[in-house]
């Protein structure tokens, strides 16, 4: 089995160039069921590719069959305020391709699409789309557009003048690639791609993404980047482990004093639980279901089971 380099560093490194932009051509023409051509990277400062950048975002300015304009955000990070944060995504797309004295009729459409390596919301799927629609409250139909407005905007539909979202929760997949789309996300999640899979852009993934093609400088790079993924990880668990005991040994002290040592115990136990599973859900797709066993002291079982809430 080929070793292939992590998508995160591979957009950010490799796939920045014309030569390599049919990987990720590939990739949004089988999510958006559409022909995908790359205009250009957008240097911004998400863009910038520095060590204390540590958890990737890349913007990527994209044109479909139609000129529509799409913005693509590469998410490690764990934002609790990523929905608002990719809301005013979009809206800054919108802003910077309309020049002043435009009119609002020439208005681009944004489609943000997010890979996401950690858990945003409550769902039970791994794909959700979301566009914005109006739905009358007393009638419960859904505002279209007039035949002149049809003609005007070369749209059908309200919801194509909007910006549309795409959210991929690499996390919640099952690992079970149903379509060239779960080809895709399967890659995404394991830095693999299976001899059978013919998603478009993935064979292309796999002659450029292969380790062992890197030069030199960049095989030192990646190793560098790598390293640097797992010492974030282990300064997150060291500082855990600090704040934990220290906030122990308070309580401990404040269940002395108020004479509730067996109630206190109690709390620390289910908090120390709480606390593991929560660390536990932070570390899934850094480090390895064995590490993070060895480093919470949760079973392997609950580990995988989290992995797929």
């Amino acid at each position: 089995m080929r070793r292939l380099i992590t998508f995160d560093w591979a957009i950010k490194r490799l796939l920045r160039s014309k030569a390599n932009f049919d990987v990720l051509e590939g990739f949004l023409s089988e999510l958006l069921k559409d022909e995908i051509q790359i205009v250009e990277v957008l240097e911004s400062e998400s863009n910038k590719a520095v060590l204390k950048d540590k958890f990737n975002r890349v913007d990527l300015k994209v044109k479909n069959s139609r000129q529509q304009i799409i913005l693509i955000e590469i998410q490690y990070d764990r934002e609790y305020d990523y929905l608002q944060r990719m809301f005013y995504g979009a809206a800054k797309t919108v802003t910077e391709h309309l020049a002043e004295g435009q009119a609002y009729g020439d208005i681009v459409k944004v489609i943000s699409v997010n890979i996401l390596y950690f858990d945003l919301g409550q769902g039970e799927d791994y794909v959700y789309h979301g566009e914005t629609v109006f739905t009358g409250i007393h009638k419960r139909d859904q505002l279209q557009l007039n035949e002149k407005q049809k003609t005007l905007f070369q749209q059908t539909t309200v919801s194509a003048l909007y910006p549309e979202y795409y959210l991929i929760k690499i996390n919640k997949f099952d690992d079970v690639a149903r379509d060239p789309l779960d080809e895709w996300i399967y890659f995404l999640k394991h830095e693999e791609i299976k001899a059978h899979f013919t998603a478009k852009g993935l064979q292309a993934a796999c002659e450029k993404l292969d380790i062992l093609k890197l030069s030199a400088e960049e095989r030192a790079a990646y190793e560098r980047y790598v390293d640097d993924l797992h010492y974030q990880a282990s300064m997150f668990l060291s500082s855990y482990g600090d704040g934990f005991n220290e906030g122990r040994k308070e309580g401990r002290e404040e269940g002395r004093e108020e004479g509730r040592e067996e109630g206190l115990q109690q709390g620390i136990e289910q908090g120390r639980q709480a606390e593991k599973l929560a660390l536990a859900r932070s570390l899934i797709g850094l480090l390895g279901i064995e590490v993070i066993a060895e480093k919470t002291g949760l079973s392997q079982e609950t580990i995988r089971q989290l992995s797929k809430d």
